[in-house]
């Protein structure tokens, strides 16, 4: 059973640098592409829950189906949010990425590096070449 659970969409630049990051600590994470299998509402809110950030947080607010369906109006609720989520799945953020160190939303994708319990194991740049992982396997730009 893997010890890493990303929910994952192909499709998005960040997530795959996230995937990759994980895999680059030598751990192969169970990979949820939750557009084809989303959440169902106890595990959206128990992700949400564990991120210990607010519900918008983990909606896509720039997505057009976040405006179009009105969920920027004032006094929209929680509960209105995650039913977007559970009903429009494309509206849930991502990557959100789960480990024994925690539930994290991981944007921007270098995020997920305090979440992984081994080390980087080889230098790594994200997909637009911006390096993230230096050859000794420190964060590029950590203080």
């Amino acid at each position: 059973m893997a010890r890493i659970t990303i929910y994952h969409n192909p499709r998005c630049g960040t997530s795959r640098n996230t995937l990759a990051l994980i895999r680059n600590s030598g751990e192969e994470p169970a990979v949820i592409e939750y557009l084809k299998t989303p959440p169902d509402r106890a595990t959206l809110m128990a992700l949400i829950d564990a991120m210990g950030r607010p519900v918008i947080e983990a909606v896509r607010t720039k997505e057009a189906l976040f405006q179009e369906l009105g969920l920027d109006a004032p006094g929209v609720t929680d509960a209105q949010l995650i039913n977007a989520m559970l009903a429009h799945p494309i509206l849930i953020n991502r990557p959100i990425v789960t480990t024994p160190l925690g539930t994290r939303l991981c944007r921007p994708s270098e995020q997920v590096l305090d979440l992984l319990p081994a080390p980087q194991r080889a230098a790594f740049a994200k997909e637009d070449g911006q390096p993230v992982v230096d050859a000794q396997g420190r964060r590029v730009g950590a203080n």
